[in-house]
């Protein structure tokens, strides 16, 4: 997938295309409805199939005291939107300039002087350009004039909810710790990816060593506690069952911020320290408690590794 960075990136001689036009914020079950349907109709007319996405939730700059944390990182969002088989991105920096665009502008400048656009996807409640004044009703009345249709998208509904699919809802799941169900929501794996680093090693030290990932992550990190999950090392290409930890460590309450880190379920000896990893959250444990001593918190420690093998299923056993 190409990634333009600005409309001047795109060249002249691109061709047609067909777009679809959103924050993107998680690639979630009902981007990726919204993406299916772009590449049929792309497909159907002969153009390039591309999402036009934001540097930043809008609200970022407009209403900065409500705009909620990011799924996923911006990069991680057009990693995700590759793997879906799109020809393109356009990746518009949201700044005063864009903010203030006219919605005729809008539609002049990006989708037809720079895109070249033959159809166009959108949401309902779809809105663009200055004060958020353009509609999905807007892009239809300009159609004709600059000779491409407008495809309004309905909302996405899992099978047995009646709450439509939306990145303010898998927040909500994250955030309560449901990863199983948010995992529904995205239409793939919850995950977080982030360079391995030192820790205070306190879990070597109980014979229960973890890779303790960096600061930086690339998505939203569920609630603290414990789950089972999955370890993908990029550095090597291998992939490990793990009990997955997420908090501050109150047993001992010196941790300053959160943490995620994965115990390496049988396999002592694992050094991972500098690899770029992903840790993949397959079910929550248990919330994240104090314990009474150190015994109480190894035994439970030992039973989260037995439960998450238990859950992860043969390929977890050594």
């Amino acid at each position: 997938m190409i990634v333009f960075r600005a409309p001047g990136d795109v060249p002249g001689d691109f061709g047609r295309s067909a777009v679809a036009i959103g924050k993107f914020d998680g690639v979630h079950a009902g981007h990726r409805a919204v993406i299916e349907r772009l590449k049929a109709d792309a497909a159907a007319t002969g153009a390039r199939s591309v999402a036009v996405t934001f540097d930043r939730n809008p609200l970022a700059l407009l209403r900065p005291e409500i705009c909620p944390d990011n799924v996923v990182s911006v990069e991680r969002k057009l990693e995700l939107l590759g793997e879906l088989g799109l020809d393109a991105t356009l990746l518009l920096t949201f700044d005063r300039e864009l903010a203030s665009l006219a919605p005729e502008a809008f539609v002049e400048e990006i989708l037809v002087g720079a895109l070249n656009v033959s159809t166009v996807l959108v949401g309902g409640d779809f809105r663009f350009g200055h004060r958020g004044a353009g509609t999905p009703d807007l892009l239809c009345e300009l159609g004709p004039r600059f000779g491409f249709t407008v495809d309004v998208v309905d909302d996405v509904y899992l099978e047995d909810s009646e709450r439509r699919v939306s990145s303010s809802w898998i927040r909500d799941l994250l955030a309560q710790g449901d990863v199983t169900m948010a995992a529904r929501v995205l239409g793939r794996p919850v995950d977080v990816r982030g360079e391995v680093v030192h820790g205070l090693k306190r879990g070597r030290e109980l014979g229960f060593p973890t890779a303790n990932l960096s600061e930086t992550v690339d998505a939203f990190v569920p609630a603290d506690g414990v789950y089972a999950g999955w370890l993908h090392d990029h550095t090597t290409g291998e992939r490990f069952p793990a009990a997955v930890s997420v908090g501050t460590n109150p047993t001992f309450d010196d941790v300053v911020v959160r943490q995620v880190e994965a115990h390496v379920i049988d396999h002592d000896g694992l050094d991972l320290y500098g690899h770029d990893v992903t840790i993949e959250f397959t079910r929550r444990l248990r919330g994240m408690v104090a314990f009474d001593g150190i015994d109480a918190l190894m035994a439970q420690m030992s039973a989260d590794v037995d439960a998450a093998r238990a859950i992860l299923g043969p390929d977890a056993v050594e």
